[in-house]
């Protein structure tokens, strides 16, 4: 009778102690842990992991089974894809729309805009890899667009997210395309716009509309399904915004 008291209660207790996988693009890790915080006010017992990476590569593991229960993409077309070939509950919508920023740790004369990248100076410039990572592909074609890209190619050092672009940028290269987002990481506070950084205009590339998902690992989970909808509030948009996305 004890044991099987026991065992009554420790699956009460799994039950209320919920966990759920998140699968999420680097440039949005940055806002995650507030978006966590506030949803764990009314949801304490409820775990939530993380796994950090380039859109293209969870992708890539979603596709190959990883237990998953929500993706949240740097675009559009991954989700789409995912939810076309049946690995999603859900059609993918919109949480918010990214922007792509120029960043230095160093004083650098910011009002040259992109065509900083012509300085003698810099050496080497970090984007994330455009085959895996959108916000790579919004800095090669803020290049493109700005008729710099084939003069500058060789500085080019590439990330295999935005998050070890955002890395590269502050330890290794002269300047880095990165997600505005990561510099409302605490980390990152300390940099200062037009002396380390400024918004690369947001003409020369394809907006960053950012897509979530709720997969089909999330089918028996009731914790994922109410973070989904967390993550769709008007609670959660705020937070976004104060990370320097823009939402509808």
């Amino acid at each position: 009778m004890k044991n099987y008291l026991i065992i009554l209660l420790f699956s009460f207790t799994t039950v209320l102690a919920g966990t759920l996988n998140i699968a999420t693009a680097a440039n949005v890790s940055y806002a995650l842990p507030q978006l966590i915080k506030e949803f764990q006010k009314t949801h304490p017992q409820t775990k939530i992991q993380m796994t950090i990476g380039s859109s293209g590569k969870l992708t890539a593991q979603i596709m190959h089974g990883a237990p998953y229960d929500i993706f949240l993409s740097a675009n559009m077309a991954y989700p789409k894809k995912l939810y076309e070939k049946g690995f999603a509950l859900s059609k993918p919508i919109v949480y918010a729309r990214g922007a792509l920023a120029l960043f230095s740790t160093k004083k650098r004369d910011f009002s040259q805009g992109i065509a900083l990248v012509l300085d003698k100076n810099i050496k080497t410039i970090a984007i994330a890899n455009p085959q895996t990572a959108p916000y790579g592909i919004a800095a090669r074609q803020a290049l493109q667009n700005a008729s710099l890209y084939s003069k500058i190619k060789k500085k080019l050092i590439y990330g295999e997210s935005v998050g070890q672009t955002v890395a590269y940028a502050v330890t290794a290269a002269d300047l880095g395309f990165i997600a505005k987002s990561a510099l409302f990481s605490p980390k990152m506070k300390q940099y200062k716009e037009a002396v380390n950084f400024k918004d690369v205009d947001p003409k020369l590339y394809t907006p960053i509309a950012q897509g979530i998902v709720l997969l089909k690992h999330a089918t028996d989970n009731a914790d994922a399904q109410s973070f989904y909808t967390f993550l769709l509030s008007q609670q959660a948009k705020e937070i976004f915004k104060a990370y320097g996305y823009s939402v509808q």
